[in-house]
């Protein structure tokens, strides 16, 4: 896809890989707007010289107040970034929260399908369109200390492979990102190796200029090699985590 020119409505871009996919897509010529959900962030993004919709897309209000916030507006392509690692692990004592786990699916697959179909016409209408759905390579195979994000980013990998399916032929493209770890507020904690935030917007970046299917990123290369060789074997390694 040729960026330069186009609009594009990047969810969670206040923060972590969206704060810089935001300003690398700025850099290309591509007209953001952008959501975030924290105040300061929206405001320190404002200043930054972004449009930002404040809207909490963990429930069904804020998805609803962002497709408001946009509608007639010419969309070029939408990035469904926004997600979060809200979980619970049965290992540990206590019992999960879970009115912050049904946030963190609502957020992490059902905002996307929201916003998807609410955005659907102004995408069918442009020359050119596209729609990034960032999943995870834990789509891929779980880690046991994750299994509702885990669930979430799998549930939505089905819907784009499905979904490209459906608009195979039309002018609407459709973008997988698969994330590795990455050095963000989310991750904060963790031992993993992770990969800086400016690179995997970078190769988010590269993987729509060329129309890509899928941009695997970092580990989530290998682990796709992995799977592909013996999806037992990948799901074992993974699963200890």
């Amino acid at each position: 896809m040729q960026l330069s020119g186009k609009t594009a409505l990047v969810t969670g871009g206040t923060d972590g890989i969206g704060a810089q996919l935001i300003r690398q897509l700025r850099d290309k010529g591509v007209t953001v707007i952008t959501s975030g959900r924290n105040p300061e962030r929206c405001a320190a993004t404002r200043a930054d010289g972004f449009e930002v919709i404040e809207a909490d897309l963990g429930t069904p209000q804020g998805v609803a107040a962002l497709i408001a916030a946009v509608a007639g507006r010419t969309i070029d392509i939408l990035v469904n970034n926004a997600g979060t690692s809200a979980d619970h692990d049965f290992r540990n004592q206590d019992l999960p929260d879970l009115p912050t786990a049904d946030a963190g699916i609502f957020l992490n697959l059902n905002a996307p399908i929201h916003l998807i179909t609410a955005l659907m016409p102004t995408l069918r209408s442009r020359p050119e369109a596209m729609i990034v759905n960032v999943t995870s390579g834990l789509a891929i195979a779980p880690r046991a200390g994750g299994p509702v994000y885990c669930a979430t980013k799998a549930a939505l990998r089905s819907y784009t492979q499905a979904l490209r399916r459906q608009l195979r032929g039309s002018n609407i493209h459709v973008l997988e990102a698969l994330p590795p770890v990455v050095e963000t507020k989310m991750t904060a904690g963790r031992d993993n190796r992770k990969m800086p935030a400016a690179e995997c917007a970078r190769q988010f970046v590269a993987a729509m200029e060329r129309n890509a299917d899928e941009a695997n990123v970092g580990l989530v290369k290998l682990l796709q090699v992995v799977h592909s060789i013996s999806p037992k074997l990948a799901r074992s390694v993974l699963i200890r985590f």
